[in-house]
């Protein structure tokens, strides 16, 4: 992740050599430190944003939290077109002012956290597809925009997502793209349904990267240069590229919905309410307080995560 970016959107020497990578942790729970908060919702959280303000998480139901003094409150409910489609990705501009999300039925909003006024950008040349994620670089109101498709395809705006500025194009098979982040303008990766993940340097043009050989689904990934990818899937797995090949970390058995790594540190989590923390050199188990499926995370103060049943907990 670009340190000057807010939040966004996470052993084997290389993939089918199974011998070198880097040692599992996660055997035993470290020291847990999680609580869990109340929400005002019984609706599944997908994602959890850190803005200028506060922290935001949106969900079903179009439903959009925020992280006050007085706890989580909601601040707008049935998502940008008022019909109350389930939101499952957010990011935030570089200025951490507008948050933006998407979900089904071609939703796509941007939320001025300093505001508190929407602006509806749903269904771009009138797709009306789910998008299952979003990233989102530079100023407010001056953004490039990204959004993955459940088609396939990956819808973007160099204008802030202006009517009549979207473009998409399809880097793979036509499998779901699950996840997407950014580390530049118009730098970043995506990864699919298809065990795939694909780079580009241009904001337009997609090249496969990997995983050869993965036999797991991906749904997570952070995106933090062209030689620091890390990406989370099924079977517990965390793959790390360094630029020349990737290495698997195996955690056990969860799949890992969401990740976010920086340096030294970083978090994932996923199914059964389970969370691992990277040390540095390996991923450690940390106990959470619930065993609701955990969708997406955040790395910050306090440390974030949402999931099913409106649950969130946090880690100071």
């Amino acid at each position: 992740m670009d340190e000057s970016r807010f939040s966004r959107r996470a052993f084997v020497t290389t993939v089918g050599a199974a011998a070198a990578g880097t040692a599992l942790s996660g055997q035993a729970a470290a020291a847990s430190g999680w609580t869990t908060a109340e929400t005002p919702t019984e609706e599944a959280l997908y994602d959890v944003e850190d803005t200028v303000g506060n922290e935001y998480a949106v969900g079903g139901a179009g439903i959009v939290l925020e992280r006050t003094s007085e706890g989580w409150k909601k601040v707008l409910d049935g998502g940008p077109t008022g019909n109350a489609n389930t939101l499952r990705g957010s990011d935030v501009t570089d200025d951490g002012e507008r948050l933006w999300f998407v979900g089904n039925s071609g939703a796509i909003g941007e939320y001025d956290v300093t505001t508190g006024s929407l602006t509806d950008h749903s269904a771009p040349n009138d797709v009306t597809n789910n998008f299952n994620d979003v990233a989102v670089t530079g100023p407010a109101g001056d953004a490039n925009v990204y959004v993955a498709g459940d088609s396939g395809k990956i819808y973007y705006s160099f204008e802030n997502g202006e009517s009549g500025t979207w473009n998409s194009v399809t880097p793979g098979s036509g499998s779901e793209i699950n996840a997407i982040d950014f580390y530049d303008d118009r730098s970043g990766h995506a990864v699919d349904g298809n065990q795939t993940v694909f780079e580009t340097d241009d904001g337009t043009t997609w090249d496969k990267i990997g995983i050869e050989n993965a036999n797991f689904n991906f749904y997570g990934v952070d995106s933090d240069g062209p030689g620091d990818v890390t990406v989370s899937g099924g079977g517990g797995s965390v793959y790390h590229y360094n630029g020349s090949e990737w290495r698997r970390a195996d955690t056990g058995d969860a799949d890992l919905r969401a990740i976010e790594r920086e340096d030294a540190t970083g978090l994932t989590v996923g199914g059964g309410g389970k969370a691992y923390r990277y040390d540095g050199s390996e991923w450690v188990q940390e106990s959470t307080p619930t065993g609701a499926n955990l969708k997406g995370v955040l790395l910050g103060s306090p440390d974030v995560a949402v999931g099913a049943g409106g649950i969130v907990i946090e880690h100071e």
